[in-house]
């Protein structure tokens, strides 16, 4: 293992503050490059980073990966080894409204963030994309080698092109990628617009739980640890061709409803369900192969959705309880 630093963008996000716990616990040195932007609170994420902010071998730079002279200096403030690049425009439903903004900072963004790889000594790029790029496909379980030509909204376009944009480089510049396809992660430090926070301030309250649909749509929910093993596992893993792709889920299809009921019993709370109909964008089933992840990784996720809710829970009433 090298003693080269490891650069995440978005390094003080969910996946990202995970992530940087690991790698440090592991020995290795990071650098965390995030904007800090208001897209949810900032001080969340400076929370999220709170315990190791002062660790040794941990350095924070605030910035845009937009801006190609703060990417530079990132490059130049440690040796690096790879980047892991997690900064991007969340969530399916915003994009609809803000369709330039989440091609600016997921594409252009991402393309910048490739090309001061390359100028940096080709570093290896593990890219952060997402399950919505298999857009509204039905054959599931979904195998890396779909074409993933039919997004449902804007940010899945963007993801995809990302993924894109990487492969390019690795076919024209001999840059070193991964694409890793995360499918619906969840757990500590997770955004409060998603599902999961969101329905679990609702049961805490007594307030009804607005559900697009009949609460059957599927969902291969992933908890955030096996995603990072993931993550760490691509950042060292052989590329003979210089690029890979790889699905990481659990490989388990779980019922919304499943999800709101175990949420109601941890909290010790039954509250009515409002059920609407479904929203443009969301995909009907999300559902990894992760043969390929298993087989080139070693990636093995141990974490079940009643285990993993099970541990959500405890970490929410932790911040609320105080």
């Amino acid at each position: 293992m090298s003693d080269d630093a490891i650069l995440i963008t978005g390094g003080a996000g969910f996946i990202g503050s995970h992530l940087s716990e690991r790698l440090l616990g592991d020995g290795r040195r990071v650098v965390c490059l995030d904007a800090f932007d208001d897209y949810y609170g900032p001080d969340a994420k400076r929370s999220n980073i709170s315990s190791i902010a002062d660790h040794a071998r941990f350095e924070l730079l605030e910035g845009d990966i937009r801006d190609e002279a703060c990417l530079d200096r990132a490059f130049e403030s440690a040796p690096i080894g790879a980047v892991v690049h997690l900064a991007a425009r969340p969530g399916v439903r915003a994009s609809l409204e803000e369709p330039i903004v989440y091609a600016d900072v997921n594409v252009t963004g991402t393309l910048r963030v490739l090309e001061a790889a390359r100028r940096h000594g080709r570093r290896r790029v593990v890219f952060g994309s997402s399950s919505s790029v298999y857009g509204g496909s039905l054959r599931t379980p979904f195998r890396e080698d779909e074409a993933a030509d039919r997004p449902l909204a804007p940010y899945a376009a963007s993801k995809r092109a990302g993924e894109l944009f990487a492969f390019a480089h690795a076919h024209a510049h001999r840059l070193p990628a991964v694409a890793l396809r995360f499918f619906t992660v969840y757990g500590p430090r997770q955004r409060p617009d998603m599902a999961i926070p969101r329905f679990t301030a609702a049961i805490a309250a007594g307030e009804p739980l607005t559900v697009f649909g009949d609460g059957t749509q599927g969902r291969d929910f992933t908890f955030v640890e096996d995603i990072v093993d993931g993550i760490v596992r691509a950042i060292d893993v052989d590329l003979p061709d210089g690029w890979d792709v790889f699905n990481l889920g659990r490989g388990e299809l779980v019922e919304l409803n499943h999800v709101l009921a175990e949420l109601q019993r941890l909290l010790g709370r039954q509250v009515p369900v409002e059920h609407h109909p479904k929203q443009t964008g969301d995909a009907p089933i999300t559902l990894a192969d992760i043969g390929h992840a298993r087989e080139r990784l070693g990636y093995a996720p141990r974490t079940s959705i009643d285990a993993g809710l099970q541990r959500w829970v405890a970490w929410w009433h932790a911040q609320h309880d105080e």
